[in-house]
């Protein structure tokens, strides 16, 4: 009961801070994949493949660290509940926002889709609902899309409870011994990546990462660690965070020749060796880049900010409305002569400013709230 209270009552706003950085960036990153020959749901006129390598940074870290506060987050919130009144909270800020994504706000990315490639031609009018949910896509027209997020995460919290509530009243478990014991020595971050390494090296080739839910093996498992290791560093306290301060230079140094390795190995031909070679520094890159994320944040943005908390509140609302705002603004300019600069100003300036418009009209009425997180 006391170690409940204790992180009741502690709030680290860096990690408010942190989540903000990330999710903002997640805009720039959609906006980014309009350019690159990655596939996408839209394209611009023209690619530019100078772009790949700061993409392929950043996506070497992103949704790890996402799923990483997303289990943090987890650590506080079972702080103050009860299993069931946890599961039923997840169940309305996750499920509601899905249900409502995949049938107002997703849909009319797949129109815009259909109709910029030749699949459909006709209003969106004629496009919902007749022919919106006909299908799964994308063969189909019925998707999550972007916010396949949710379902993982919901998945996660329902199915994970009984540990961490387990976790929570058992401070002396083997776990968490165990756990203590690895962050006692200088680079014990590193022995949590092993999971993820194995994960890379064995599931990583045979399931491809679909975020359909259905025979996503590898990620499931691979998000699932982290999700798991957020709530698992909130239970470690103190030590956690001393750890990664301690270490923070070393590992930025080692984070930065880790990403030009990789970049290095990912030009070497397949084989077995090569494939468990670059799993290991994959996952080495990324682990360490979330480690300098969490340990420099800590250092500059444990304070608080009124800007941060109006942005921790708005970051939800905007997750579930970026992404079709990029692509009703992207269908209406990839045929543009523009640059690259003034179209990628466009689109993420445009998306900033709508999905702000749109966060300020939905958190005043008290009906939306609910359908896009927030709590009423």
């Amino acid at each position: 009961m006391n170690d409940q209270k204790v992180i009741k009552k502690v709030r680290r706003y860096d990690i408010d801070t942190l989540r903000v950085f990330v999710f903002g960036l997640l805009i720039f990153y959609h906006v980014g994949m309009f350019f690159v020959p990655w596939g996408w749901h839209l394209k611009n006129n023209v690619i530019y493949d100078w772009l790949i390598y700061p993409m392929l940074f950043v996506n070497q870290w992103r949704l790890a660290i996402l799923f990483v506060i997303s289990g943090m987050g987890t650590g506080y919130a079972l702080a103050h509940r009860t299993q069931g009144k946890y599961i039923k909270e997840r169940l309305i800020r996750l499920g509601i926002p899905l249900i409502f994504g995949m049938l107002v706000i997703v849909p009319p990315q797949v129109y815009l889709e259909r109709v910029a490639y030749g699949a459909f031609a006709g209003s969106y009018f004629d496009f919902y609902p007749q022919e919106a949910f006909i299908g799964i896509y994308p063969s189909g027209n019925l998707s999550w899309h972007h916010l396949w997020f949710l379902p993982y995460l919901l998945i996660y919290s329902v199915l994970l409870a009984p540990i961490f509530i387990y976790l929570r009243n058992n401070t002396k478990s083997g776990i968490l011994k165990f756990s203590a014991l690895l962050l006692s020595k200088k680079y014990g971050w590193y022995y949590f990546a092993i999971p993820l390494i194995l994960a890379e090296i064995f599931l990583e080739p045979l399931f491809n990462i679909t975020h359909a839910l259905i025979g996503d093996w590898f990620a499931l498992t691979n998000y699932a660690i982290l999700f798991f290791y957020g709530f698992l560093f909130i239970k470690l306290g103190d030590l956690f965070w001393k750890h990664i301060d301690d270490i923070k230079q070393t590992v930025l140094i080692f984070a930065v020749i880790s990403f030009a390795l990789y970049l290095g190995v990912r030009m070497l031909d397949d084989g077995l060796f090569v494939h468990i070679v670059e799993a290991t520094i994959k996952v080495m890159n990324f682990w360490s880049w979330i480690l300098v994320l969490f340990a420099y944040s800590a250092k500059w943005f444990n304070r608080k900010s009124k800007l941060i908390r109006y942005c921790n509140t708005a970051v939800y609302p905007f997750y579930i409305l970026h992404q079709t705002i990029i692509i009703i603004i992207a269908f209406c300019i990839m045929n543009w002569s523009a640059n690259f600069f003034i179209k990628f100003i466009i689109l993420s300036g445009g998306t900033f400013l709508i999905s702000w418009l749109l966060y300020e009209v939905i958190r005043r009425v008290f009906f939306l709230r609910p359908l896009f997180g927030l709590k009423s």
